[in-house]
């Protein structure tokens, strides 16, 4: 099937999913079906049967809207899948533990039915930022356990450890699909890690996936701040948020949106207002206009990077006064990375660091009320080591779909194409350049 302007017509079926707490899976999925979109592939979302679409993805009410199909109609060209995690959301049952099949996979297997697995390709969007090898890995699982690094380190020189290690190298390209001809698995990022991908020379690391919500700047209000929750250990902000806003200055008054759980400090006389819910249209303006967004997770994070202007992060702690401990550190610390190499300033990198740990709230948010503070954010920051199209998941996603329309153009094949794209993700920067956000 060609379409008018003579080009191999390509069918993009979005498998919206969460895969955590929150939803920024699924808005990563409904940010790729756009950007496939706008590069004049037809997109939808296929649930076979009328079946009701997983978990948090049943409200779709809030992102943007794509036509919904029951079956596939015409199978005549080829065919792209967006999901997140294809090899836990989308991959068939498996033998062995935890082989069971995702929510997506019998939409998955009719796609390569219709389409034929050589006609198919499966785009799986990992976590972002955590390309971490196996070695760190393992040794993360321990920290955010609360072991302490002496404990870790006497832990790292024994047998255990090391098939540990091994074991989780196995099972972590079972999962994430490398062994897979057709599945093209993607780690967004804001730094490119030549360690995880000598060890894992199937993935794809691109930079981030750009939301294209804040094309624009749009003048902020200083006095209405904005607070997107998705961490159950966010009250721990709450005292110290208080006292910070509390203190001399003019008011402010925090839009709260999100799942924060009751806390005695968040009541209708303080400066807090649980808002209610709304359009994307209207989100979209009250994120942009807000004087100080304090976000979570990445696709939050991406917002406020997009929007521009000052910002805190808090994704999550465990543990207790020096024992307190960041939840999947990994994404703060690429950005504090590449914000302190786009000029941030090293006080306003420290507190973003605090405020991630929940050290040091009262002072970091009395600080943030004024304009000096609020002018130290940097316009741009770069990501690094990716060389374009890599260096954003966007325009990988456009050049993708050209390679797709070649591949179908001259005859190729799914897992040839696959092949190819991934040795070629593997080329580097010289070293001090980098792509621009």
């Amino acid at each position: 099937m060609r379409d008018p302007a003579g080009t191999t017509h390509i069918d993009v079926y979005l498998f919206p999913a969460a895969i955590g707490g929150g939803r920024g899976d699924i808005d990563e999925v409904l940010v790729a079906g756009r950007v496939l979109e706008g590069a004049g592939a037809r997109v939808r979302i296929l649930r076979l049967g009328g079946r009701s679409l997983p978990g948090a993805a049943a409200d779709l009410g809030s992102w943007p809207r794509f036509s919904r199909v029951g079956r596939i109609r015409s199978s005549r060209g080829w065919a792209i899948t967006v999901s997140p995690s294809w090899g836990v959301t989308a991959a068939p049952r498996r033998p062995g533990r935890l082989g069971g099949a995702g929510p997506w996979a019998p939409e998955s297997a009719e796609v390569e039915r219709c389409y034929g697995p050589e006609r198919t390709v499966h785009v799986s969007f990992e976590e972002f930022a955590r390309t971490l090898s196996s070695r760190a890995q393992t040794i993360e699982r321990y920290r955010e356990g609360g072991w302490t690094r002496p404990q870790i380190r006497r832990l790292t020189r024994t047998r255990r450890f090391r098939r540990e290690v091994a074991e989780f190298r196995v099972a972590y390209r079972r999962f994430r699909a490398f062994e897979v001809p057709n599945v093209l698995s993607v780690f967004p990022g804001f730094v490119r890690s030549e360690v995880f991908g000598r060890e894992f020379p199937r993935a794809i690391q691109t930079g981030p996936l750009w939301p294209g919500r804040f094309p624009r700047r749009i003048g902020r209000i200083p006095s209405r701040w904005l607070w997107y929750v998705n961490s159950p250990s966010a009250t721990r902000l709450v005292p110290g948020l208080r006292t910070g806003l509390s203190g001399p200055g003019p008011p402010v008054r925090v839009g709260i949106r999100g799942r924060l759980a009751p806390h005695p400090g968040i009541s209708t006389e303080g400066p807090w207002r649980i808002l209610p819910a709304m359009s994307p249209q209207r989100w979209e303006r009250r994120f942009a206009t807000a004087g100080v967004r304090i976000v979570t997770g990445s696709r939050s994070l991406l917002d406020a990077l997009e929007a521009g202007g000052p910002f805190l992060y808090f994704n999550g702690v465990t543990g207790d006064g020096r024992r307190t401990r960041r939840h999947r550190p990994e994404k703060l610390q690429q950005l504090l990375r590449v914000f302190a190499a786009a000029g941030g300033p090293p006080a306003r990198v420290r507190d973003l660091r605090s405020f991630a740990l929940a050290r040091r709230v009262p002072q970091i948010v009395g600080a943030a009320r004024t304009p000096e503070w609020q002018l130290g954010f940097p316009r741009t920051v770069r990501v690094q080591g990716y060389l374009p199209p890599f260096d954003s998941a966007n325009s990988w996603l456009v050049d993708l779909l050209r390679h797709v329309r070649r591949a179908a153009a001259e005859g190729g094949s799914a897992s040839s194409l696959v092949a190819e794209l991934r040795r070629g993700s593997h080329g580097r920067r010289p070293s001090g350049s980098s792509g621009k956000v």
